[in-house]
C-alpha cells in the first residue's frame, strides 16, 4: 500500500467533474457531494488551494472520438454554456477557488493544471469526483505518470458504473486498480484527520 507524506503546504484539492449531467446519473451523488463540500472546506482553512474540474467545450469543438463515440457529447451535452455541463449547484465554490475545463477524461491531458500546480508549489493532489473508474482514475493515472502523489478519497468519489456489472462492483474495481498502482485511496475523514494533524505538527 502507498503511503505519501501528508504536507499541506505541499497539496492541491482537485473536485473532477461535479457536473449536472454527472451528479445525476452517478449513485449517491448528493452524498458524496456533502463529502467533498467538507473536505474543501478543511483543506481552504489550511490554506490549501481548491480547484474545480469540469469537462467542457467550446461550442462547435470538434470533440474527436468522444464525440463519435457518445453521440450526446457530439450534440452538446458538454458545451460549456449547457446546463447539463455546468457545476451543479449543491457544489460549494469559494471566489478563491479555481476552475479550470478539461476537453478528456483526465484533468492533466491538454491542460495547464501540472502548471498551476507548480506554480502553487504543490507536488500533491487529492482527488474526489465522479466518476471514480472514468474522469477521477484516468486523473489519478495522468498524476502517476507525470510524478505527482495523490491521494483517492473512496467515500467522495462515485459512479454511475458500466453495462452489466453493478455500481458497487465498478467502484470497488476501481478504488482496487487505482490503490495498487496509481494513488494512495482513504476516506474523506481520514485525509482531514491527517491535514489536520499535519497542520498542527508545523504550527
Amino acid at each position: 500500500m502507498m503511503q505519501f507524506e501528508v504536507a499541506p503546504h505541499r497539496m492541491a484539492l482537485i473536485n473532477v467533474d461535479i457536473q449536472n449531467v454527472f451528479v445525476e446519473m452517478a449513485a449517491n451523488s448528493l452524498e458524496v457531494v456533502g463529502r467533498i463540500n467538507r473536505l474543501a472546506a478543511a483543506c481552504r482553512s489550511l490554506g490549501m488551494p481548491v480547484i474545480h474540474v469540469r469537462h467542457a467545450h467550446p461550442a462547435g469543438a470538434d470533440t474527436g472520438l468522444l464525440g463519435e463515440l457518445f453521440p450526446s457529447v457530439r450534440d452538446g451535452m458538454l458545451e460549456r454554456t449547457s446546463q447539463t455541463a455546468a457545476f451543479h449547484e449543491s457544489l460549494i465554490i469559494e471566489r478563491k477557488d479555481q476552475r479550470l475545463e478539461k476537453p478528456h477524461f483526465g484533468a492533466f491531458h491538454d491542460t495547464d493544471l501540472l502548471e498551476r500546480l507548480e506554480q502553487l508549489g504543490a507536488d500533491t493532489i487529492i482527488i474526489t469526483g465522479i466518476e471514480t473508474n472514468v474522469c477521477c482514475e484516468t486523473t489519478a493515472r495522468e498524476a502517476m505518470v507525470r510524478d505527482v502523489r495523490a491521494f483517492f478519497i473512496s467515500d467522495a468519489t462515485t459512479t454511475g458504473g458500466v453495462p452489466g456489472l453493478s455500481v458497487e462492483a465498478v467502484q470497488r474495481a476501481s478504488l482496487a486498480t487505482v490503490g495498487a498502482l496509481f494513488a494512495q485511496v482513504t476516506t474523506t475523514d481520514q485525509m482531514i484527520e491527517w491535514l489536520l494533524e499535519a497542520n498542527a505538527a508545523t504550527a
